[in-house]
């Protein structure tokens, strides 16, 4: 019988934060009994060989699609299979396992949830295990700018929308699948698409913890760039007619 809880992590080339992030991870899993898939983008580490070798069943993409590609490849996955409820986290050891569940418990009313940052921790929440992490000075400038644009353009208040900790459930996975969800940067073009075709959305106090590598998104301009690319796609997605969402129609 499938698990109704799928856990989805994209990995690119993480072989030095994996081990880190395997031990809770497989540990939450294991006694929530969720699912697992890894979805290797090409990796050209050893990161399929620490995977294979903690036993994480890993679908790899033969060249690299970039980040959304990687996320759409769980989702179809968790379609395919028959899940009822998809929870992502990344592979690059930023997000806090012990989280899932809570996340989980949320989707009970809603249709997506977002593991934020920037909520203050709820009353008996788990102890960080690391140094947190609220962004660069430009991730965080960024991130103002997102919030106050999706606040505008869609009148809810989201205070982590570049989160790539997330719960969805079987409808909004039917309808993130859908080919226009972009390929490389997935954020709050996709959260306002959501919230305007009517998805209930909620936000959990997660941890999110610092990365030595920061990622190839956080150097140098890459974060100006990556914010004109989000604010236009917003913008595209304001002007796009509203998408039918089958049962919830």
């Amino acid at each position: 019988m499938t698990p109704p809880v799928l856990v989805v992590f994209p990995v690119r080339n993480e072989a030095p934060h994996l081990p880190g992030l395997l031990a809770p991870l497989l540990e939450v899993t294991r006694r929530e009994g969720y699912d697992l898939v890894a979805i290797d983008d090409a990796s050209t580490d050893a990161s399929p060989k620490i995977l294979a070798a903690h036993g994480v069943r890993t679908l790899r993409h033969s060249a690299r699609l970039g980040y959304g590609a990687s996320v759409q490849t769980g989702y179809k996955y968790a379609l395919a299979r028959g899940h009822r409820r998809v929870l992502q986290l990344d592979g690059d050891g930023q997000h806090d396992p012990r989280f899932l569940p809570r996340i989980e418990a949320a989707l009970a009313d809603r249709d997506v949830v977002i593991g934020s940052r920037f909520l203050p921790a709820e009353p008996g929440a788990v102890p960080p295990a690391g140094r947190l992490y609220r962004g660069t000075v430009a991730r965080r400038a960024g991130i103002r700018v997102f919030r106050l644009l999706l606040g505008a353009m869609s009148g809810v208040r989201v205070t982590d929308p570049t989160s790539g900790y997330l719960g969805l459930n079987r409808d909004a996975l039917e309808f993130m699948v859908r080919d226009r969800r972009p390929c490389d940067f997935p954020d709050a073009d996709v959260v306002f698409s959501l919230l305007r075709n009517r998805y209930r959305l909620a936000e959990v106090p997660v941890h999110m913890y610092f990365n030595e590598s920061g990622g190839q998104l956080h150097r140098g301009l890459a974060p100006l760039w990556y914010m004109f690319k989000v604010i236009v796609s917003l913008l595209v997605s304001r002007l796009r007619r509203l998408e039918e969402r089958g049962v919830h129609g």
